[in-house]
């Protein structure tokens, strides 16, 4: 925390000068310590102060000055830093107007001058006036304050890339925290132009980008270097396992990631049956762990950043951003994982970041303490979701189409939803509607065994179903399945096509692509596991192939 600040003004360059050395002698350990001669810059400098942050514990304003009278000084003062402490510095002569300044303007204290010897008649008041300002001094969140409404979508956008980042921050609901509503006004913010971004320097955004975030936070998304040994596309598990195996072994490694790193794992609660935590670790735990473990062997790191393309040119491979930005590689991994299928029933697109959200049960349980919260999806990441939300929510209710969870989530989590009192099951059902006015207010849910409809209240639609694959930026020269995900290794030896594009003596690596020098790991990948543990191998796997590749072209 910053230091508060102790703030004296007095026109006669004589006293400030005294009463400053005498608060420096005993405070500035403390306290940082402010002096003017002029009560109207004095002024002037309060609005500022404020929006940058900093706390004024205790203003101590000669009475006779040109300017203005001290009692009208702390009076004004009062506005912009109505807890501080307000000492007023007299003679004599003014202990009239002292003491009716007690009564009418609040005044905490007078001093006669002179206070020497500031022992016995300065420090034990300002000691007593500064010990009672801490016991009621409340520290407000130093870092990064985000401010906009709940159901909007775009402040959402602005939360799941902070969580994703791991990017501390504080949310600020304008509709209901009173600070949100000081902020705006403090910054002259209109509530159309939320959300706003506050930085711990006093400067802010209004309704940025993710992009335009990490600049301000200095991540640039551009890359440092023209040519790397290996580009990995995608800080899911895999990715960060190529990219810490790639950087450990010498390789000249660049990591892009479109949103946050971890992929879908970064947005699990608690992973636990990964091995080597008995306990468990979250998914944004073990991202962290891994960005900080790849940094330290020399990755460079690039987010958000999003590839529109791959070229091979030579023995090199262009990679084409969004903004148009380009970096060559040797050879590239393709790490981009699976999406969440869109839910296709009436209205749900129209709550989409309002209520509904794809995932992001860690960015927005807080929001829905005591209210009621609807999972779709019977996987992992479903459950995982249930059991984070469960510790808020009033009642979280599970919707699957099948009878049982049994097929598709591990039992360990079965076993922790079954012994969860507000977590609820519900089989064989569907939502046919989303409805509300600005956000989610309900759902039309029907039960396809008794094919009967229920409108239930939702606060909360939290969605996990199916795999689709991120691969619709991939040239179509690389052979997909039917599903979207990418073909590697010998199951490219039953398409039609590979002859044609394969123009090599050898066969591909197992995890090579039909495009020789690209490689393919993880979720993305045809045949993949689909677990955390697999995706993590077959990242590390995937710079042992690199390598045999560079050698083998001699690049």
């Amino acid at each position: 925390m910053k230091k508060p600040i102790l703030f004296a003004i007095d026109d006669d360059p004589q006293v400030l000068r005294a009463v400053t050395r005498d608060l420096r002698s005993r405070y500035r350990s403390d306290y940082r310590i402010l002096s003017t001669n002029s009560a109207k810059e004095a002024l002037n400098s309060l609005p500022e102060l404020k929006i940058q942050g900093e706390h004024v514990a205790l203003f101590l304003s000669d009475q006779r000055m040109p300017e203005m009278i001290g009692v009208d000084f702390l009076e004004q003062a009062k506005n912009h830093f109505p807890n501080a402490k307000r000492v007023l510095l007299t003679a004599y002569s003014d202990t009239d107007a002292a003491i009716k300044a007690i009564n009418e303007v609040q005044l905490d204290y007078y001093l006669l001058k002179p206070w020497d010897p500031p022992e016995e008649k300065l420090y034990p008041v300002i000691d007593d006036l500064l010990d009672d300002w801490r016991a009621n001094f409340k520290p407000e969140f130093q870092g990064i304050r985000l401010v906009g409404y709940q159901y909007s979508p775009k402040s959402h956008t602005i939360k799941d890339f902070l969580s994703g980042n791991l990017i501390p921050y504080r949310w600020l609901d304008v509709e209901s925290t009173e600070k949100a509503n000081e902020l705006c006004a403090l910054h002259q913010i209109e509530s159309s132009q939320l959300p706003a971004i506050f930085f711990e320097d006093g400067t802010h955004l209004i309704n940025p980008t993710p992009v335009q975030i990490a600049e301000k936070l200095g991540r640039s998304p551009n890359a440092d270097h023209e040519i790397y040994d290996v580009a990995i596309i995608g800080a899911g598990p895999a990715g960060l396992a190529a990219a810490v195996y790639g950087g450990s072994e010498g390789l000249k490694t660049l990591l892009i990631e479109k949103r946050a790193p971890g992929g879908q794992a970064g947005t699990s609660s608690r992973i636990e049956n990964y091995l080597g935590f008995p306990k468990g670790l979250s998914g944004s735990d073990l991202a962290r762990r891994a960005i900080t473990q790849a940094t330290r062997f020399g990755v460079e790191f690039l987010s958000p950043q999003e590839v529109v393309s791959i070229e091979s040119q030579d023995h090199y491979k262009k990679i084409t951003m969004i903004d148009g930005t380009c970096v060559n590689a040797k050879a590239v991994v393709v790490t981009t994982g699976v999406n969440y299928r869109k839910l296709e029933s009436n209205g749900l697109s129209d709550f989409t970041g309002a209520g509904i959200y794809y995932g992001a049960a860690m960015t927005e349980a807080h929001a829905f303490k005591d209210k009621e919260v609807y999972i779709v999806g019977g996987g992992n990441s479903a459950g995982q979701a249930a059991m984070y939300l469960s510790t808020f929510a009033s009642n979280v209710y599970i919707l699957i189409r099948r009878e049982s969870l049994a097929s598709s989530m591990s039992s360990y989590l079965i076993d922790q939803i079954d012994g969860t009192p507000n977590i609820h099951l519900k089989p064989f059902t569907e939502i046919i509607e989303a409805c509300g006015e600005n956000k989610l207010q309900k759902l039309v849910i029907r039960n396809n065994v008794e094919d009967k409809l229920e409108e239930v209240p939702a606060d909360g639609l939290f969605i996990f179903i199916g795999a689709r694959p991120y691969t619709d930026w991939v040239e179509n020269n690389i052979i997909k399945n039917d599903k979207g995900f990418i073909e590697t290794g010998k199951e490219l030896n039953k398409y039609d096509d590979f002859a044609r594009i394969w123009n090599l003596d050898r066969q591909p690596f197992m995890l090579e692509t039909c495009s020789p020098g690209i490689f393919a790991a993880g979720d993305v990948r045809a045949g993949a596991m689909n677990r955390v543990a697999s995706a993590v191998g077959e990242g590390a796997m995937s710079i042992k192939y690199v390598h045999e590749y560079l050698a083998d072209s001699n690049i």
